[in-house]
């Protein structure tokens, strides 16, 4: 029995790049063409990026997303029995459509659109699309393929619907961001799909950083059992190729990788994959933005010293420039270690001393500060002078200011508005500081590139004498495992402390959270990581006169 070959394109898309976009998905069809592919999926809405958010509702856009996707077939008629699914946009009298056509010889063999619209977490989808109805089935080579987007396959209704209608294998583009546990969630909702439809399925998935958001890849194919036929590359740009008989068996095609071998993150290794995740996120958004370096602050302690490692292992030594601005409080061992650390990775390294700095800061505010005690705000002035310096070199210079702070200095205010929290792109923005300490621990281990001394010491803003982070934090294993709890579980204050967790721990950590949504709301974004991350999935009022109970309801009602 002849066979149909399906290739998977794992592509990286640019949000509104049409043309980019359209290239991207072009040459794909022609290296699928050449390995004897007659079919070839592509990510969810591919030809626009996703998520193209309001760019969707400007008039021109969905105008252009028209052009572009006729242009696309054209080209594309020069590969004879070619069918191309790409995902695409499309204006209709019941409103706009995420939608996914088949593109053969010159012609749009069909056009289905996504039934499941997703509205939670990071996704808005019901802000711009109208939900489709209606299932597509197409035929190639002798098989009958069925076509979902994305969220259909979490449902039931669509997979089954295309089966009813005779699919023998299921082809869904995805753009599904990364998260710790999203691969494998996927993996389990894609086999409950093929249990109900016992069909193949194609799953192809987006790669790449959009803003905030990554996309992992980590595309497959799953047989009428459930078993993985073949999975890509992770973080990466990949193709694959299966064959399809008619009687709806599958075969997986040895493809010789050249120089691109195929990378598979250990699911089960975290630091790895968030190392992943935050390498690809910070790439994409230099090169998507125009940008040919980043600087950054050291400060000889753990948060910079990883950000700084993060940055040369995604965009290379000779485009990462990094800053010691030390104060009168800075130790000798934090210098010594920023510069062995510089050494380490061959960066640009300078060094500003700030303390004279400080004291004009004082001598100009010291009359009218007269009579009050030193405080936080010296610290801060000590703070927004460092972020004042990078913003100036970032402006002279081009570079994109990398902050350093983490999610647990995030959650609590332990930062400085237009200080350390000064600049473009947030690197840790949703890693947690535990989570810092062990990304370090492993990156070390295939290259000793942060000094042992960074690693092991107490954490230190270095604002004051002696000061340390449990000054006035409890210590970051209980921060960490309660904004888990709290922020990324919603879970609630009495939850929290039912699970073990002093009740005055868990009262000042969510007081912190509450009161510092104002530094997080003007603070750079950063990669999403998590299940729930500040920004798009944590959408707080900033004026808040809500306080939760610490006890849980008597009997399920309210206590009088």
């Amino acid at each position: 029995m002849a066979a149909v070959r399906v290739g998977i394109a794992q592509l990286n898309a640019l949000v509104g790049d049409l043309a980019g976009n359209a290239a991207q998905v072009l040459e794909a069809a022609r290296r699928a063409h050449e390995q004897g592919a007659r079919v070839l999926l592509t990510p969810e809405l591919m030809l626009t990026g996703y998520p193209p958010e309001d760019l969707l509702l400007r008039p021109a856009f969905v105008e252009a997303c028209q052009r572009a996707l006729g242009e696309l077939c054209q080209d594309l008629a020069t590969l004879k029995g070619m069918h191309v699914l790409v995902g695409h946009i499309v204006a209709t009298p019941a409103g706009l459509r995420n939608a996914a056509s088949v593109l053969c010889d010159g012609a749009v063999l069909g056009t289905y659109f996504k039934r499941e619209l997703p509205n939670y977490s990071v996704f808005d989808e019901k802000r711009y699309f109208t939900p489709g109805d209606q299932a597509l089935v197409f035929v190639a080579g002798g098989v009958r393929f069925g076509v979902n987007i994305c969220e259909d396959i979490w449902l039931a209704g669509s997979a089954d619907q295309a089966r009813s209608d005779g699919a023998q294998a299921l082809l869904v583009l995805n753009a599904s961001p990364f998260s710790v546990t999203k691969q494998a969630q996927r993996a389990d909702i894609a086999q409950r799909c093929v249990q109900r439809t016992g069909v193949p399925l194609f799953y192809a998935n987006m790669v790449g950083g959009q803003d905030e958001l990554v996309f992992d890849g980590a595309s497959f194919v799953l047989d009428a059992q459930g078993n993985v036929l073949t999975r890509l590359s992770d973080f990466g740009p990949d193709m694959g190729f299966v064959d399809v008989y008619p009687d709806a068996a599958v075969q997986a095609v040895a493809q010789p990788r050249g120089e691109q071998p195929l990378t598979i993150v250990a699911p089960d290794c975290v630091e790895a994959q968030v190392w992943s995740a935050l390498k690809l996120c910070l790439a994409d958004y230099v090169k998507k933005n125009g940008f040919r370096s980043v600087i950054l602050g050291l400060s000889g302690g753990i948060d910079s010293a990883v950000v700084l490692a993060i940055a040369v292992d995604a965009l290379g030594a000779e485009h990462v420039h990094a800053v010691m601005m030390p104060s009168r409080y800075t130790a000798d061992i934090s210098l010594i270690d920023s510069r062995e650390m510089v050494k380490r990775l061959g960066v640009d390294y300078r060094e500003i001393a700030i303390a004279g700095l400080a004291s004009n800061f004082d001598d100009i505010l010291g009359p009218m500060f007269a009579g009050r005690a030193p405080d936080a705000t010296e610290e801060n002035i000590q703070a927004r002078l460092r972020g004042m310096l990078l913003m100036a070199l970032s402006n002279k210079f081009g570079h994109l200011v990398l902050t350093t702070g983490n999610k647990s200095e995030l959650s609590t205010g332990y930062c400085t508005l237009y200080g350390d929290m000064a600049g473009g792109f947030a690197v840790l923005k949703d890693v947690a500081k535990t989570l810092v300490y062990r990304m370090a621990k492993w990156r070390n281990l295939t290259g000793e590139v942060i000094p042992d001394r960074i690693i092991t010491r107490p954490p230190s803003a270095e604002l004051r004498e002696d000061q340390t982070d449990q000054d006035s934090l409890p210590e970051y294993e209980v921060i960490d495992a309660i904004i888990e709890r709290y922020v990324e579980q919603n879970q609630s204050v009495a939850q929290v402390i039912a699970a073990g967790y002093a009740p005055e721990a868990v009262e000042q950590i969510v007081r912190l959270i509450r009161i510092n949504e104002y530094k997080r709301r003007q603070g750079p974004f950063g990669p999403r990581v998590t299940e729930r991350a500040f920004g798009r999935d944590w959408r707080y009022p900033l004026s808040n006169g809500f306080r939760e109970a610490t006890s849980p309801p008597l009997n399920g009602q309210n206590p009088s």
